[in-house]
């Protein structure tokens, strides 16, 4: 029968035997009326119980491919192995062994929050407690609005840390700030109009757009954020897509005058802002920025999530929406997932009411401010004179800019060979009106002090490998 089991594996026997006697039939190593051996002949010969067998056979007989006749045996079933379907190759499946462990690389990604400061414990005692008891009314199915509860509690939120006033039935709750994105640009999509966007950007959230169908044209930002002298030209716009809080990769902050020419030209062109309030919460000088959105509620629409303060596991982000897309919007909602997974919702809207957000995000804020001052003083001491620091003091990364050096792709892969990955600004870079070969960003959030030293250390050395003159 050709068929070999690893009693190590942890597949069972009985799918094992299954899935290989499958596979010869479909790509026709088993013809139809071919015999296969008895359950207590094929158990002998694999080392195997009889009742191993007889489930695999069972199976196959269920599903059609075997037939079991009465005192004649089992044999293939007619009308299947002319198809000659490849399956799956389930011995090198079961010869898998795991790889070796490769070097660590140090990964300056941007918008990685410390996981190991997740508050498990605290978390774990909701999830608890949400679970014994909530009522079974809870686990039903919810409004695609989400649970009440959670959006009273995030509209309190904002109105404490931000100063920003949004009635609870304007918020939406959505699984993530990218499904509130694509779902916006969905409900919004005009094949006469296309969006407006800042650049450089995160080349995802472009994506996001653009596969919606809009044609996406950049709009350059600078040290103050997305360049509203820019817009004049463009007409027929659905929206424009803006992180005015700390631009993304930038790191600049929209200034009141450019958020009030954003919103004239919003009233003028009748289209919306989207507002993407990715990490607003991680500002190290002062207060965090006020919103785009309180300047003008109904054209403003504001995105705002829990990956960066909490985890990217925690699939929750928010939108506030003007009244008049609201209904549009819920039952587009409804007819993509119904609604957001609600039992974290309570769970959620729990540790906000309870303070214990509140507390994380300023803990937080004393250790990623910490963190970013060692990457800089690590570049300092590796890089002295050689560089500067774009941005304002916010969020997960920094922007670096290097006097002398050019980040190519053969000096980004080897910097990468040396066990160090980097991002430079040109990923970022799509409309190619400005050079940023200079410049990179790095992420610091998740990385511990040590990797962060060492990462800058290696850095240095792949760069004075090629060009001797740095550090």
């Amino acid at each position: 029968m050709w068929i070999a089991v690893d009693k190590n594996k942890n597949i069972s026997l009985s799918r094992q035997i299954y899935t290989q006697i499958k596979q010869l039939i479909l790509e026709g190593s088993l013809s139809e009326d071919d015999k296969l051996p008895s359950s207590r002949e094929l158990s002998k010969e694999l080392y195997v119980s009889r009742n191993t067998i007889l489930e695999a056979y069972n199976q196959l007989i269920a599903e059609g491919y075997l037939q079991g006749n009465h005192g004649s045996g089992t044999i293939v079933a007619n009308g299947i192995s002319k198809y000659k379907i490849p399956g799956s190759d389930i011995k090198n499946i079961l010869s898998i062994r795991e790889e070796p462990a490769k070097n660590k690389i140090i990964d300056f990604s941007s918008g990685i929050p410390d996981l190991t400061l997740f508050p498990k414990k605290e978390l774990g005692k909701l999830y608890q407690s949400a679970c014994i008891n909530l009522s079974e009314k809870a686990f039903r199915y919810h409004s695609p609005a989400g649970v009440a509860k959670l959006r009273y509690a995030i509209s309190d939120y904002l109105f404490r840390t931000r100063g920003l006033c949004c009635n609870p039935n304007n918020l939406m709750i959505v699984s993530g700030s990218t499904q509130g994105l694509s779902l916006i640009s969905r409900l919004l999509y005009a094949k006469d109009k296309k969006v407006l966007i800042e650049n450089p950007t995160h080349p995802g959230l472009k994506n996001v757009i653009a596969k919606v169908g809009f044609p996406v044209t950049g709009v350059d930002a600078d040290d103050y954020g997305l360049n509203t002298q820019l817009l004049k030209s463009s007409k027929d716009i659905a929206f424009i897509y803006t992180t005015p809080s700390h631009q993304y990769p930038l790191g600049s902050i929209l200034p009141i005058k450019r958020r009030l020419d954003l919103i004239q030209y919003a009233l003028a062109n009748n289209c919306y802002i989207i507002e993407d309030d990715y990490d607003s919460e991680f500002h190290y000088v002062g207060q965090p920025v006020n919103s785009l959105c309180e300047l003008n509620p109904q054209k403003v629409i504001y995105i705002g999530t829990f990956s960066k303060i909490l985890s990217p596991s925690i699939r929750i982000g928010y939108l506030i929406l003007p009244d008049e897309i609201i209904s549009p919007y819920l039952e587009l909602k409804q007819y993509s997932d119904v609604h957001t997974e609600s039992l974290s919702q309570y769970v959620l809207a729990e540790f906000i009411q309870n303070g214990g957000l509140e507390k994380h995000v300023w803990k937080m804020k004393k250790v990623y401010a910490k963190k970013r001052q060692h990457l800089i003083d690590e570049l300092t001491r590796y890089f002295p004179g050689e560089f500067e620091i774009r941005g304002h003091a916010a969020g997960l990364h920094i922007i670096v800019r290097f006097y002398n050096v050019v980040f190519t792709k053969e000096l980004v892969n080897k910097i990468y060979k040396n066990n160090v990955k980097i991002y430079p600004l040109e990923n970022y870079n799509f409309q190619n009106t400005t050079n940023y070969e200079n410049q990179v960003l790095l992420g610091y959030g998740h990385l511990e002090l040590t990797e962060i030293s060492e990462g800058i250390r290696l850095l240095s050395q792949s760069l004075k490998s090629v060009l001797p003159s740095i550090g």
